[in-house]
């Protein structure tokens, strides 16, 4: 017999995709941040940008992962159950991650490929998606950092509410993504 109680946490999947894309993030941004203390064009320097672009891809071929489970699997309530404009900025706030997580990747895939340059994913050399063209590589790349700067503010703004809701609202919002046994 099916239960018609809903589930206190997310299913075990999507627990763990979370997590993971948590940590794949950290890494595409460390990749990138750290790419500036080796040289220009020294091999720990392409090393750390090969590494931002294929965990960056990574994160594109997860997210669609995570968003069919996310249609298969009901969100579990939040209890007690929050004001409605709060519920309304979660949402804005999950689609903008969503939208962080598909673009990004997408635009990375861009830039490489507008700049003529091999787009490495674990081994293998991905298509271009576009033809060569410096100037549109360049306007890409501009929106690129400028949105990737936006997205730790983005980040960090999800941690801060799951971390506002757990220790000043004191609901069950951060406990409902954490494992479970």
């Amino acid at each position: 017999m099916v239960s018609s109680t809903p589930a206190p946490h997310y299913a075990r999947a999507s627990i763990i995709l979370h997590w993971l894309m948590l940590v794949l993030l950290a890494a595409v941004y460390a990749c990138i941040e750290l790419r500036g203390l080796f040289p220009r064009d020294s091999a720990e320097r392409n090393l750390m940008k090969d590494l931002h672009f294929m965990l960056g891809l990574s994160v594109f071929v997860l997210v669609w992962l995570r968003l069919a489970m996310r249609l298969v699997n009901p969100t579990p309530p939040i209890l007690p159950k929050p004001p409605a404009w709060q519920t309304g900025l979660a949402h804005l706030m999950h689609l903008l991650l969503y939208v962080l997580m598909i673009g990004m990747p997408l635009a990375g895939w861009l830039i490489l490929s507008a700049a003529d340059k091999p787009v490495p994913f674990y081994g293998l050399e991905l298509p271009h998606l576009v033809g060569a063209d410096p100037d549109q590589a360049k306007f890409i790349k501009g929106w690129h950092e400028r949105i990737g700067t936006w997205g730790y503010w983005l980040i960090g703004l999800h941690a801060v509410a799951g971390l506002y809701h757990h220790y000043i609202k004191r609901d069950n919002t951060l406990l409902r993504m954490l494992p479970y046994k």
